[in-house]
């Protein structure tokens, strides 16, 4: 199937989304790209301990392994083949970094989210709309790497909560995620704001 994956899962509920979202959510027409720019407050993890064992996840693409404020970021995303394809720049004081992720639907209705290039982690979440936001919180969390497929045991599994709101107060989208694992806690999470459009894809 075609269109936006979170169009689908989210079906008629699409409709009770703040405008903004729903645009950012929605299909991207063809020949089209999102474009996204803003601040993160704060991304990554301040436990210096937890850095070495993000760097792996890193080199992929799929988290930042370090603590920054106020990092500039801009994001790109495409509607393709039925699957919602972003790519985030992260403007970090070390150099740029980016973020590559791929969400489709899966054929129980939810979205699963497959983290990183190649793709080494993957996310599947339940989705709600909440005072015109949307918020996904992963009930399974699975890991790739090159032959190996496991899925993570829920005792074990990180916890990823998104919220994705309007903010009435800046006048911009808000973004909002958070990593848990059990007994260890936060592991790792980003915050901020960013304007949104939708514009030619210059780069076809």
């Amino acid at each position: 199937m075609t269109g936006s994956p979170y169009a689908r899962a989210l079906g008629a509920r699409i409709d009770e989304l703040h405008p903004t979202l729903r645009r950012y959510f929605s299909t991207i027409p063809e020949g089209s790209v999102g474009v996204g720019e803003g601040v993160f407050d704060t991304v990554g993890t301040p436990r210096r301990w937890l850095h070495p064992l993000l760097r792996v996840l890193e080199a992929r693409g799929v988290v930042w392994a370090g603590w920054a404020r106020d990092v500039p970021f801009r994001i790109v995303n495409r509607t393709a083949d039925g699957r919602a394809l972003a790519r985030r720049e992260l403007r970090l004081p070390g150099g740029d970094w980016t973020m590559v992720d791929a969400v489709a639907l899966a054929e129980t209705g939810r979205v699963v989210d497959r983290l990183g290039e190649p793709p080494t982690l993957a996310a599947v979440f339940d989705g709600r709309v909440d005072d015109g936001a949307l918020v996904l919180v992963s009930r399974s969390v699975g890991l790739r790497w090159g032959r190996l497929r496991v899925r993570l045991p829920r005792r074990v599994a990180p916890v990823v909560r998104l919220r994705e709101s309007w903010d009435d107060a800046v006048g911009r989208q808000r973004v909002e995620l958070t990593v848990d694992v059990p007994v260890v806690g936060r592991v790792y999470a980003y915050r901020g704001t960013f304007r949104y459009r939708i514009e030619p894809d210059a780069g076809g």
